[in-house]
């Protein structure tokens, strides 16, 4: 369902979304990581975070699930999209960080622990993965899209379901487009450990 709306919606999504400002928590993501490091864009959207990233010198791979977006994304990145979903990430220890973007929140909550095993599973030994959620304590339905929210409790059960993925920390943030003010978003940082 919410692969067909990006894919029906790309150039209205890319428009939307490519030049919201992410610098504060890019740098934070950044931060903890080695200059040059391997960096996963799951679900990369309009490339906007892939392309700053690559910007800044670091080794970028990206993915998306919505063919038509991923295409977007591909000219305004200059580099490869994988277009693939997150259940086929197969990827064994290579990336140091992964960004995932208001793009887990499309998954529904019962198939979550999975996939941040294979993310985790992707990143080298005290990786780091940032994922961000609409704050909420539900599963819905808005726009032909699906949704999980999370606030702080919900996401400390979800994460306790999830071996060697240790929480660094978890916070709220408001929405960085104009239009969206009352939007809060949760912000999780964790590593991977032994």
């Amino acid at each position: 369902m919410s692969i067909s709306f990006y894919e029906d919606n790309a150039d209205w999504f890319f428009q939307r979304t490519v030049n919201v400002d992410m610098g504060a928590t890019q740098r934070r993501f950044l931060s903890l990581l080695e200059p040059g490091a391997a960096v996963l864009d799951a679900g990369c959207g309009s490339g906007r975070d892939a392309r700053a990233f690559r910007d800044l010198g670091f080794e970028v791979t990206a993915m998306e699930a919505a063919p038509s977006l991923a295409a977007l994304a591909q000219a305004h990145i200059g580099l490869p999209v994988e277009v693939m979903t997150f259940d086929q990430i197969a990827w064994q220890d290579r990336f140091d960080g992964i960004w995932a973007c208001a793009s887990l929140l499309h998954v529904p909550a019962n198939d979550l622990p999975a996939i941040l095993g294979k993310l985790r599973d992707a990143l080298v030994h005290d990786g780091i993965l940032w994922a961000s959620f609409k704050v909420g304590t539900k599963e819905r339905i808005e726009a032909h899209r699906h949704f999980t929210d999370f606030d702080e409790t919900r996401m400390t059960t979800l994460l306790a379901k999830v071996s060697g993925l240790g929480l660094i920390e978890m916070y709220e943030t408001a929405d960085s487009r104009d239009d969206f003010s009352n939007q809060r978003w949760l912000n999780i940082f964790c590593r991977k450990t032994a």
